[in-house]
């Protein structure tokens, strides 16, 4: 293997001296202003970190715990329901993501926050949704936790909920089904959410969703595959089981039950902002052991509540909640992005962001430990502020590629970031999974039986390898310095090879969609330089030609997750251009009409500050069921961009392509 600090001193020098010298090129005016932009962005302990937009039902979902809580103050619960109401579709219902389908579940939980709120049933905004709801399909149409959550309230029957019963914490490791199959984030949401269930807490609210019955039943989707109909059918049989037992009160270890649940919930409190420090967990905590009798001023009630407040984002007459923090993530990134556009690497806000991603480092173990004990417990970073039990694949290798970009004084720093470096490298070879990729937390959690479960709709049940993840990992070992004869390199590669689409695609887990796991795709192959994947690679690059927009840009809708036929399309957005013009630089081709298009749409839509604004969300939480916008992907993808594709430009002499934003 290659030295790896050899290797971050060889190949990552910005190599500011290559570049073209006219100082009248609108590109690198673009990206001066890009890079200026985002560094007035950095907070002053060195972190980025900006506003993480879900849609509506994580403000109606407040506005429901703030109730249960008692503490439903009437001016925050107007300014959250002014924020629900401005999100309306004219149709009458609400979505997940702008340009997506209307939501039922969405639709139903921010109708009744409206109720609670005092709008009248009578009210025309009031009755498009109604009329959006019974279209849809009404309660009967909702998800397995917006039923868990209506009968809290007493509006749905907790019999016909989806069992999520407490004792499943007790299944022995070597058990199928035991909680460490499940992804990370579904035993965070899945262990307090067991307890409300076991408990049934009845909460009345003095307002009823009876105008929402008589909706007419939204068929099943018929056909899916034998394996489907035949465990939908078994957990199904299992579930009415399991009713039956909590009818008769023929729970023998439900009370030893319930105090694992909540001993497994406090302990992963510590060196956390709640568990997951994502809202849902958080909001299920709170009723959860409320339900078990924890005082309000109870030390756990308090942190809990303290932690959902930080995720209120006060704009004036209106309230937006976050579902969690990524300070790690844009830390990350822009601090990567900078080092793309040629910062020095021990400039001080170079050198102020390392500081602090390495003091972020988890030096403990954590959940994977526990089926994966050989899996080191440092080396790693999570997502969030404090979430020291969930690290994950995705933000550790951004984070080593960051740190790559640093350079400190101090002697004794610099040895920590080597050092770091290291130890990333060596968490990130024990977490590749059988298959030869990599996942987001979890290690070998593909077990497919368990998304048919009942409770499993929100689509996140297991965490298997995801190509946008393995191609993150593949490029970042390969650019520090790993062997690509090393094993762990070539099993990735076999892993991306498989995983391509006919049409030279890449889907995208975490990223909306196909243009994500492409670009990141392109980048690992290009990056492994193997001849066998020279026409992998032309391909892909000429599906990306083949969907860029007539504006010059690119652009996909979460659409795409429900039918794929729509992948690389929709309007354009400036992260998703940044991405397809990484993804074509990558696979040689920064001096193309396409890429020229491409950087006259980034240019056109940059903002006097330098950066970009998207409208629509290229963020993935769980396809289908949850998108996300993250503020600042609108800046720093671009400046990387627009910075690979000037460097590229310049180092072949492409004179040609650098004329096009040439400013006499």
């Amino acid at each position: 293997m290659q030295n790896t600090q050899q290797a971050l001193l060889e190949d990552l020098e910005p190599q500011v001296d290559e570049r073209p010298s006219s100082a009248t090129s609108a590109l690198r005016r673009a990206i001066a202003a890009a890079r200026r932009g985002l560094v007035a962005l950095q907070r002053e302990d060195g972190h980025w970190c900006a506003e993480l937009e879900g849609d509506t039902i994580l403000e109606s979902e407040y506005i429901l715990t703030l109730h249960f809580l008692g503490l439903a103050d009437p001016q925050r619960v107007a300014k959250l329901a002014n924020f629900i109401r401005r999100q309306q579709l004219p149709a009458g219902g609400w979505t997940i993501a702008p340009g997506c389908r209307p939501d039922v579940s969405s639709s139903v939980k921010a109708y009744l926050a409206l109720k609670l709120a005092g709008d009248d049933p009578a009210a025309e905004h009031m009755v498009r949704a109604r009329e959006a709801i019974l279209r849809l399909g009404g309660i009967e149409a909702c998800n397995s936790f917006t039923k868990i959550y209506l009968s809290i309230f007493g509006l749905y029957d907790w019999r016909r909920c989806p069992a999520v019963v407490p004792e499943m914490i007790l299944m022995p490791r070597w058990f199928y089904f035991n909680i460490y199959a499940m992804s990370s984030w579904s035993r965070a949401i899945v262990i307090p959410l067991a307890i409300i269930w076991a408990k049934r807490p009845l909460h009345r609210l003095g307002v009823d969703l009876d105008d929402l019955a008589g909706a007419a039943p939204v068929p099943e989707a018929g056909g899916g595959s034998f394996k489907r109909r035949f465990w939908s059918l078994v957990f199904r049989a299992i579930n009415g089981g399991l009713h039956l037992l909590e009818s008769a009160r023929l729970l023998p270890l439900r009370r030893r039950a319930l105090a694992r649940c909540e001993q497994w919930v406090l302990d992963r409190l510590e060196d956390s902002d709640g568990v997951g420090a994502i809202f849902p967990p958080i909001i299920n905590t709170l009723i959860g052991f409320r339900s078990l009798g924890y005082p309000m001023d109870h030390p756990v009630i308090q942190s809990q509540l303290h932690e959902l407040e930080k995720l209120e984002v006060d704009d004036g007459d209106e309230m937006r909640v976050q579902p969690c923090f990524s300070p790690v993530w844009d830390t990350a990134i822009a601090l990567d992005a900078l080092g793309e556009s040629g910062m020095e690497r021990n400039d001080a806000v170079v050198q102020r962001a390392g500081r602090w991603l390495l003091e972020r480092e988890i030096k403990r173990p954590g959940d994977v430990q526990i089926l994966y004990p050989e899996v080191p417990s440092e080396g790693c970073w999570f997502f969030e502020y404090r979430n020291a039990f969930y690290p994950d694949c995705d933000d550790t290798a951004e984070v080593l590629k960051a740190l790559s970009r640093v350079r400190f004084d101090a002697p004794e720093t610099e040895g920590e970031r080597r050092a770091a470096i290291e130890r990333g490298l060596s968490w990130l070879r024990a977490m590749q999974n059988d298959d030869g990729g990599w996942a987001a937390f979890d290690k070998n959690c593909n077990r497919e039986i368990l998304t048919y479960v009942p409770f499993a709709d929100h689509n996140a049940m297991i965490d298997p390898s995801t190509s946008d993840i393995t191609a993150r990992v593949l490029e970042v070992m390969l650019h520090l310095g790993v062997d690509r004869r090393a094993p762990e390199i070539q099993r990735a590669l076999a892993f991306l090879r498989r995983e391509q689409e006919a049409d030279g695609s890449w889907y995208g887990r975490w990223g909306c969609n196909y243009l994500y796991g492409t670009w990141l795709a392109l980048q690992a192959l290009a990056a492994a330089g193997e001849d066998e994947d020279r026409e992998r690679i032309a391909r892909a690059a000429a599906w990306l030609r083949r969907v860029q927009n007539d504006d010059g840009g690119w652009g996909e809708l979460p659409l795409s997750y429900d039918d794929p036929t729509l992948k690389g399309q929709g309007p354009s957005t400036a992260s998703q251009t940044a991405w397809a013009l990484m993804g074509l630089a990558a696979a040689g081709e920064a001096d193309s009409e396409a890429v020229e298009r491409g950087i006259a749409y980034l240019l056109a839509q940059q903002r006097e500050d330098g950066t970009w604004q998207d409208e629509h969300w290229t963020g993935t939480g769980f396809p289908k069921v949850f998108y996300l916008r993250y503020h600042l992907y609108a800046t720093y993808f671009p400046l990387g961009a627009l910075s690979v594709i000037e460097r590229r430009m310049a180092r072949a002499g492409s004179a040609r392509a650098l004329r096009e934003w040439a400013v006499a």
